[in-house]
């Protein structure tokens, strides 16, 4: 098995089927991840205990997911150097609008990027992500590259498709 270069955690087990989605995506790419479930309210000092430990365990960059007060990605952040994505989950009546905030306004000095919420955000967290590791992996941005044109030319099929149907 691949050591992990990319770590997905989320407040809880059932945040899964949304962060399902990143593990997906690191597979397509051919990048290994860790996922565990984790909280910053219910067990703070393992997210401190992860996240301090995550870079000598070669993990390059951390996602983290969690819905309502969402401090997990806040907590992470403040225990590692490593980039750290957050995905707001919708876990509440306000749809995922607390967890959005909570995740975006970090105080100077304790960035996470912020990707939408739910699914697309954490597609968008993983391919992030890989963008990252491929600044410094020529094999892995190559992939990245092909992933972009492949990404144009669904355009263009979509685009075709439509023409035909339109009679043009």
């Amino acid at each position: 098995m691949k050591t992990a270069r990319a770590a997905i955690v989320m407040g809880s087990d059932s945040d899964f089927e949304v962060m399902e989605e990143s593990v997906k995506t690191f597979k397509e790419f051919g990048v290994a991840c860790d996922v565990q479930v984790m909280s910053a309210h219910r067990s703070p000092a393992v997210v401190s205990e992860f996240a301090s430990k995550a870079q000598a365990r070669g993990i390059q960059v951390i996602i983290a997911a969690a819905g309502g007060a969402a401090h997990l990605a806040g907590v992470v952040a403040a225990h590692t150097a490593l980039p750290v994505i957050g995905v707001p989950l919708a876990a509440t009546p306000l749809a995922g609008f607390d967890a959005l905030l909570a995740t975006v306004q970090m105080p100077p000095g304790i960035p996470v990027a912020t990707v939408a919420v739910g699914k697309f955000g954490a597609r968008n967290a993983a391919i992030l992500a890989v963008q990252i590791m491929a600044l410094s992996d020529e094999a892995l941005r190559k992939k990245f590259e092909q992933f972009k044109i492949g990404l144009a030319d669904q355009v263009c099929k979509k685009n075709e498709a439509l023409q035909k149907k339109l009679g043009a």
